[in-house]
């Protein structure tokens, strides 16, 4: 038996209009339909109805992830900073760290991520290859202080996340996991009703090496990811990559300088020389960890900051400032050129390929260079795919034009390696005796974040529209408003409940049916029975709430139907 759930006695207040800072579709309906409620920026409360719907959402997952051998513990949020110093990460998050004090003024932080956690754990409870392998895992409430949360609970202060580890002796071991949690992953999101693309990805400041993410496309995305439309191939942008293709240096004639006043930008500059912005050669000054490094790209893209910065993690990289010039004659602002950089590291994309010639500055003030040649009148120190990816660009793996969309990430996956395992000494006594270094794979579902992804997947213009695995009822009874009508529903609402059937009745006094109708929609339980105009015959209406499809039935027919 189910307890019946009566919208009298239930703490759900709707609201006709959507809050007047809400822009998506998550923010919008869940603060309407009364799921959720707004603590402070980034901060949420999870009402009855939402709660309801989170836990649903975190039993699938706990059941995934029980099915694949994982254990479920539960560690501490309040964190010591030391583990995430040794690791380096307690300066790499930088201001998305929640960092505090205690009275002793002992630094504490609140965990973003548990890696460092979870290997101590390990590492005390693990001492030989018998121990081994093993898979943790924990649904819990996780801290990153956002310059900006947005989106609802898509993007908070404080967000509930499943964080999975696994602990292997060997590569082999790792590659197992790691295939165990894509498969359940796989199962979860399909579970949930989530319509999902597995992308290629890169790690970040979590480490790693193999890194794939599991995104659920939706305009309210913050990520932008390709996909191909002739072959398999999808991957977030930061992981996109350019092959490198030398070409002959061959017919290029000697380098020209060219007077070009007034032309410190790229768009300047091809107007001027009446030349597409794609044969002039753009070199974008940035720091790292404080030096000054040159990066070329063509001049018609633009450097994704977020891809070069990916690449010479953990330095910090920042753009240069008018001060940075100060001092430096070899630095002329708006008129760099790679060749006679002497001082400074040169970083380009591949498609500055060697054999190539491009225009580009000449370190002379209102004076560029032409036939300036990849190879021939300046080196790159280091290549690196650092353009932002556009549609049109050549897919990796079979050149067709990639096309761009947007997504929200519901899940990552990782495949570790020893970097954890190398910083806290992670052994094992192997099978020969001797001491074996752990491997580790780490894998996240944001598990408040696919409540949103699914209703920005799902919605439509009546409100919430959930399946039936997280719903939270099976059935939404209305009682049109007379006294016959609520006797029935209730009755009925007693024998679905007694048959184990999740049942929320609204059987409200003094509230119009064209309210209680709304209502229904806009709280979104998959079925939707009418008590109303023919009650007193014994027949009700049931409404299917994603096809709007109606159909008059007997009550005995209707229960059968419902509790088959």
């Amino acid at each position: 038996m189910v307890q019946v759930q009566r919208m009298s006695r239930l703490m759900v207040k709707t609201l006709r209009d959507d809050p007047a800072d809400a822009e998506t579709l998550n923010h919008k309906l869940l603060v309407r339909a009364g799921y959720v409620r707004r603590t402070a920026a980034g901060i949420w409360t999870w009402l009855p109805l939402g709660k309801k719907v989170y836990e649903n959402v975190a039993r699938v997952v706990r059941e995934e992830m029980d099915a694949i051998g994982g254990q479920e513990v539960l560690l501490p949020a309040l964190l010591p900073k030391e583990p995430y110093e040794a690791s380096g990460r307690y300066e790499e998050y930088g201001d998305l760290l929640f960092r505090l004090k205690d009275r002793k003024g002992s630094d504490y932080l609140l965990g973003p991520t548990h890696e460092e956690i979870f290997t101590q754990v390990v590492k005390d409870q693990c001492s030989s290859y018998k121990d081994l392998p093993v898979i943790l895992y924990q649904i819990q409430t996780k801290y990153r202080d956002e310059a900006r949360p947005r989106a609802g609970v898509l993007r908070g202060r404080e967000f509930q996340m499943k964080d999975s580890y696994s602990f292997d002796a060997s590569d082999e071991g790792l590659a197992e996991a790691y295939a165990l949690h894509r498969a359940a992953y796989q199962r979860i999101f399909e579970r949930l009703g989530l319509d999902y693309r597995i992308v290629s990805a890169v790690s970040g400041a979590m480490g790693g090496s193999a890194s794939e993410e599991f995104l659920a496309p939706a305009p309210a995305g913050e990520d932008t990811f390709v996909d191909c439309p002739e072959c398999d191939y999808a991957a977030n942008t930061e992981a996109v990559t350019f092959a490198l293709k030398p070409v002959p240096a061959d017919g290029h004639g000697a380098v020209e300088e060219l007077d070009t006043p007034d032309t410190p930008t790229i768009e300047t500059l091809a107007e001027h020389l009446g030349v597409p912005a794609s044969a002039t050669l753009k070199n974008l000054l940035v720091k790292v960890d404080g030096e000054i490094v040159a990066v070329g790209v063509p001049g018609d893209r633009e450097v994704d900051l977020g891809k070069l910065g990916e690449h010479l993690a953990p330095a910090e990289v920042e753009l240069v400032t008018a001060e940075d010039f100060e001092g430096r004659d070899d630095l002329v602002r708006g008129y760099v050129g790679p060749q006679g950089l002497e001082k400074v590291r040169y970083i380009a994309d591949p498609r500055v390929a060697p054999g190539t010639s491009w225009i580009t500055g000449a370190n002379k003030a209102d004076t560029h260079a032409r036939n300036v040649v990849c190879g021939r009148d300046f080196e790159v120190d280091d290549y690196f795919d650092v353009v932002v990816v556009e549609a049109g660009d050549p897919c990796p793996a079979c050149g067709a034009g990639l096309k761009l969309d947007r997504a929200i990430e519901i899940g990552h996956i990782f495949q570790l390696g020893r970097k954890y395992a190398d910083t806290f000494q992670l052994d094992v006594l192997g099978q020969n005796g001797k001491p074996v270094r752990v491997t580790m794979g780490s894998y996240g579902i944001g598990v408040s974040r696919a409540v949103a992804a699914l209703v920005e997947q799902t919605a439509d213009e009546q409100g919430l529209c959930w399946s039936k695995e997280i719903a939270p009822a099976d059935v939404h009874i209305v009682a049109a408003g007379k006294a016959v009508q609520t006797e029935l529903a209730l009755d009925v609402a007693e024998q679905l409940g007694a048959a184990g059937v999740r049942v929320l009745v609204d059987d409200r006094a003094g509230v119009s049916p064209g309210v209680k109708f709304t209502d229904a929609e806009l709280i979104g339980v998959p079925t939707i029975l009418v008590a109303g105009r023919r009650s007193a015959d014994g027949v009700v209406e049931l409404k299917d709430r994603r096809s709007g499809e109606r159909e008059e039935l007997s009550v005995s027919d209707a229960i059968a139907r419902l509790t088959a």
